[in-house]
């Protein structure tokens, strides 16, 4: 079934973070937009809480692999006052995981401080998966998540939104130097 792309709210801000890509990723835009280009240097991507939740449990997963990507400086990760305060509610809530593991993730300088729109991806069906998608689209990377209703609503969306291991697949830069597979 081919992806259809669509574009999603007017973007009032472009994130503060620096625009550069993911190395070793194939970034592409809709079709008859842009060509898709392959990049170097780390690149920015939204973490959805499940991920977080995910490496906390299986250190070995693909989310994992993200999560310490992003503490290493191989991803950068955009977040903004919604996703924070989320991430680190739950994260607070399940006895088995920890805050302070990873709240040194959350930069200040890949804080988006502009304006996101969740209410206009009403198509998504958890309303407190929105933001997430909203702040994707505000700062054009991809949503990196395993939530079903946020995979579904992806071909809708103007930015990939991807399983971690789909996005592992896309993107060496999540595998250290040693090659792990």
């Amino acid at each position: 079934m081919p992806r259809r792309w669509l574009r999603g709210p007017a973007r009032a801000q472009r994130s503060t973070a620096t625009p550069v890509a993911v190395a070793g990723c194939l970034r592409s835009e809709p079709p008859g937009v842009h060509t898709a280009v392959m990049t170097t240097g780390p690149g920015e991507v939204v973490l959805d809480t499940n991920v977080f939740v995910a490496a906390g449990f299986n250190p070995g997963s693909h989310s994992a692999r993200l999560v310490e990507a992003v503490r290493d400086g191989r991803l950068r990760m955009v977040w903004d006052d919604a996703t924070h305060a989320e991430i680190e509610h739950v994260m607070r809530q399940i006895p088995r995981l920890s805050w302070t593991r990873i709240a040194d993730l959350f930069r200040s300088e890949d804080r988006f401080g502009g304006s996101t729109h969740p209410e206009a991806f009403g198509f998504v069906p958890d309303p407190a998966d929105r933001k997430f998608a909203a702040l994707a689209d505000a700062v054009q990377a991809p949503l990196v998540t395993s939530d079903a209703g946020l995979l579904n609503a992806g071909g809708q969306m103007a930015v990939p939104v991807l399983k971690p291991s789909e996005f592992a697949r896309r993107c060496g830069a999540l595998y250290r130097v040693s090659g792990l597979p």
